[in-house]
């Protein structure tokens, strides 16, 4: 069994080690895993390094009960989709884990979220049952130490006077929307935010049309007298997430990284800088699959940053990442 505390503990050297170590318990002890790897014919033992390591098709997760070992899942996270659409549904046996690894990888980039007042805008996600994003800010409302942290669903003008007397009283604040709904307020409600954090989860959910985050940022920027955007990158199929600070590329927290692979083939990587698809490895999913081939395209850095830029046109327009990107 892998030890969660030191995947919580690990130094950046010891990832590919901490891979490797999940790889073959998951080799063993995930069925879909393991029966995906004996169609590839793919000998465990011989696997020696990250780049060797064959990555789930993310599509498995709308098809399959996809988990690690013994143990039954304590919740479901599940995507949001479009109506009529098979979802996909991630099996979490330790949702305390989870939560540990959000609030860790959150406090990676800008400390303690028990300093941030939280205030979250994400109607479309409010709206229905198993969103893993909403379960996460609920915990960081819940550990926040301002009392007037909260959701937001459809009451943006409670929202603005809050912002504005944060603002005023320069209390350290992180505003976390859906990108339709920030570009409401935006409309409805501009005013000087400049001391506020202002993070955009993407997603216009088929209520407005969609832009690039250039534009999107751009619009938030300009209402809201803002230096830089801030954006989460994650899905049902992670428990771990990505940040950027406003420069267009994420980085994954310390349990995540991120590579490109070539469109046409699978199992060949690409190197930096070069638009591929997204494969990406998540420590934290030790119950499930840490090894996720997805469907988004993107561009990886020397240093391990990525950028998103769109979704492949054959695969499923799936509901929490609807945005075009740029």
């Amino acid at each position: 069994m892998i030890s969660k505390k030191s995947i919580l503990n690990l130094p950046s050297t010891d990832f590919e080690k901490k891979a490797l170590a999940i790889f073959a318990y998951q080799a063993k002890e995930n069925l879909v895993y393991r029966e995906y790897l004996s169609l590839l014919k793919i000998d465990a033992k011989k696997v020696q390094a990250i780049s060797q390591i064959p990555f789930l098709p993310i599509s498995l997760f709308k098809s399959h009960k996809i988990i690690s070992g013994s143990k039954s899942a304590q919740i479901t996270f599940t995507s949001s989709g479009t109506t009529g659409s098979t979802t996909s549904q991630h099996q979490v046996v330790d949702p305390a884990f989870y939560l540990t690894v959000a609030r860790t990888g959150f406090a990676s980039f800008y400390g303690p979220i028990e300093g941030f007042c939280v205030l979250a805008l994400l109607p479309a996600y409010l709206e229905r049952q198993g969103s893993s994003l909403v379960y996460m800010v609920q915990d960081f409302i819940n550990k926040s130490q301002y009392r007037e942290s909260g959701f937001y669903l459809d009451n943006l003008t409670a929202l603005s006077t809050q912002l504005a007397h944060n603002q005023a009283h320069q209390i350290p604040t992180l505003l976390i929307g859906v990108s339709f709904a920030l570009l409401d307020l935006a409309e409805q409600f501009p005013q000087n935010l400049s001391e506020i954090m202002v993070m955009e989860t993407g997603g216009m959910k088929g209520r407005r049309k969609e832009i690039t985050r250039e534009e999107l940022h751009a619009n938030l920027k300009n209402a809201f007298n803002l230096a830089k955007v801030h954006s989460e990158y994650g899905m049902t199929e992670l428990l771990s997430q990505a940040y950027s600070l406003g420069d267009g590329w994420f980085k994954g927290s310390p349990t995540l990284r991120v590579l490109a692979r070539e469109i046409t083939d699978p199992f060949a990587y690409l190197p930096s800088n070069r638009t591929g698809l997204l494969n990406i490895i998540d420590l934290a999913n030790v119950d499930s699959c840490s090894f996720i081939a997805t469907d988004d395209l993107g561009r990886v850095q020397e240093d391990g940053s990525f950028s998103v830029i769109g979704r492949l046109d054959a695969s499923d327009i799936r509901g929490c990442n609807l945005m075009v990107y740029g």
